[in-house]
């Protein structure tokens, strides 16, 4: 396992990361769950995402369990909050009454006295964005937060958040969490530069555009246990099984093949080159599965298949 700095900050995270959306606590069962994340740990595994929204909690609490006992100093604990948590108005959001609410909730599911990285899990228009950037600096002075971070926010929003935090010495977010995979380039178009002159590293969800890149669904394959047979995940899913994906995951399937790698190991070690990105999360069901994906890391690209890769899948 290899580690980078996030952001412009002083905390290591590996570059593969373990997330547990629609896994952990929902289609892979509590001792599935522990296996996967100890085999993590074993690969060199630091960096362990998840939130309150996942399976209503219940990702946080297999979660949890499963790291209990683990020397903290080895984890690097991330989780995030925005998404309705119930039916009250309040139970939702980015205000400070819910991101401090959500926290404490995250603390008690995942049995832990502090979060490494807490994370806007989406962008919240109805909440004045110096109450929330307020209420984190809080929550860091109080040591129930080490830091905290955004996903899927606009280079515009977070350079506001900086500056409103700069205004009174506080807390700067360092990471932001947006999708990227080779089937999802968007945020080449100046989210990836605009922070890293922030100092917010960028930890990316479904590098893998949730297994199309695999290969595994070539040819109209529709294995057994795949993601098109969870409702959840189809609803994600179906969208990128159009023909023309398929034909081009098809075209990159004889790229990884004369590499001598997988797919996936080619599709991880794309997101890994650029120098913003931190890591990358990946979902697992199998411990194998987590065995394939480590040995990304540190694969070098040549520049003859970089641009293959550009002309098989454009910005």
């Amino acid at each position: 396992m290899k580690y980078r700095r996030l952001g412009a900050s002083g905390l290591s995270v590996s570059e593969i990361a373990l997330g547990s959306w629609l896994t952990l606590g929902g289609s892979v069962d509590s001792a599935a769950s522990e296996r996967i994340v100890r085999h993590a740990l074993e690969l060199g595994v630091n960096l362990f995402d998840t939130a309150d929204a996942y399976g209503g909690g219940e990702a946080e609490r297999v979660l949890g369990r499963a790291l209990a006992g683990v020397a903290r100093p080895r984890l690097v604990l991330a989780t995030k909050c925005f998404f309705p948590m119930s039916d009250d108005p309040n139970d939702r959001g980015l205000s400070r009454k819910h991101v401090f609410e959500s926290v404490h909730g995250s603390l008690a599911r995942l049995g832990t006295d502090y979060l490494d990285l807490h994370q806007c899990h989406r962008p919240d228009p109805e909440t004045p964005l110096e109450e929330t950037v307020r209420a984190y600096e809080d929550l860091i002075r109080q040591g129930k937060v080490l830091h905290w971070g955004v996903s899927e926010w606009d280079e515009d929003r977070t350079a506001a958040a900086c500056r409103i935090a700069d205004a009174t010495g506080g807390y700067r977010p360092i990471s932001n969490q947006p999708q990227y995979s080779l089937l999802c380039r968007q945020i080449e178009r100046g989210v990836l530069d605009a922070h890293a002159r922030l100092g917010v590293g960028q930890i990316v969800w479904s590098p893998l555009a949730q297994g199309v890149l695999t290969g595994k669904y070539a040819r109209g394959a529709r294995p057994e246990g795949s993601g098109m047979s969870d409702p959840a995940r189809a609803e994600f899913l179906g969208p990128l099984l159009s023909a023309s994906n398929l034909e081009r995951v098809e075209r990159m399937r004889g790229l990884a093949a004369r590499l001598s790698v997988t797919p996936a190991q080619l599709a991880l070690a794309w997101c890994l080159r650029r120098p913003e990105v931190a890591s990358v999360i990946v979902g697992a069901t199998r411990p194998e599965q987590l065995d394939e994906n480590v040995r990304a890391v540190g694969l070098a690209l040549p520049q003859g298949v970089t641009r293959a890769l550009d002309r098989i899948f454009p910005r």
